[in-house]
């Protein structure tokens, strides 16, 4: 097995996992300002859930012996609208999927199982979150605006309930 081959593939990992955290928790701060409560939970939980891929990725580097990178992969895009929020999300979910896919065979390839495995835990991670942003794209083009006026009308419940 070569080390660096592994590492250089975890660290492309953690850079782009980096990048999804920033991006989704700057979509949360938004659905949250706009009132939108059920989507900003949604972003801000699929960021936590991007924050433990990291860690997993940064553990097997340092296992590797290797230095982590925490260098983002992208820059945030300034979205405020939420189905291009949805879309971005699920186009980063699936090329996330797509990639460590990809990583998943070259370190089979290099030999290492452990690393192969990790990346083939994460493919499944990510093709859950696409489910989920699928499925928000999919309320929102059966029910429209609606379904971001009833997020904004159970926000304004609760506070009436306090």
């Amino acid at each position: 097995m070569d080390k660096q081959k592994s590492i250089d593939l975890l660290n492309k990992g953690i850079g782009d996992e980096l990048s999804a955290v920033h991006q989704y928790m700057y979509f949360h701060f938004h659905c949250d300002d706009q009132g939108y409560d059920l989507l900003a939970k949604l972003f801000k939980k699929i960021a936590v859930d991007e924050m433990m891929h990291v860690e997993h990725l940064a553990e097997r580097v340092l296992f590797l012996e290797g230095e982590v990178d925490m260098t983002l992969s992208a820059n945030v895009e300034k979205v405020h609208d939420v189905k291009s929020m949805l879309e971005m999300a699920a186009k980063m979910e699936t090329q996330a999927a797509e990639d460590y896919n990809n990583w998943a065979n070259l370190s089979s390839q290099n030999n290492d199982s452990v690393t192969k495995k990790l990346f083939e835990r994460l493919v499944e991670d990510e093709e859950e979150h696409f489910e989920r942003f699928d499925d928000e794209m999919e309320n929102l083009k059966k029910f429209g605006d609606n379904y971001l006026a009833l997020q904004s009308i159970e926000r304004s419940k609760s506070f009436s309930s306090e």
